[in-house]
């Protein structure tokens, strides 16, 4: 089911460099943006993450 603009984001843990990392630790330390995209580590990525 799909979220609409301005719901909380589930829970969710993923893994990282530094362990598994939660959202719930994040949204701890403070605003968090999630951004999803394609083409991971292409010059594409490089592009749509510099725009935020």
């Amino acid at each position: 089911m799909p979220l609409e603009p301005g719901q909380p984001a589930p829970e969710f843990v993923l893994d990282s460099t530094a362990g598994p990392l939660s959202l719930g630790q994040l949204l701890a330390q403070g605003p968090v943006v999630l951004a999803f995209y394609v083409e991971d580590d292409t010059p594409i990525c490089n592009t749509e993450l510099a725009a935020f």
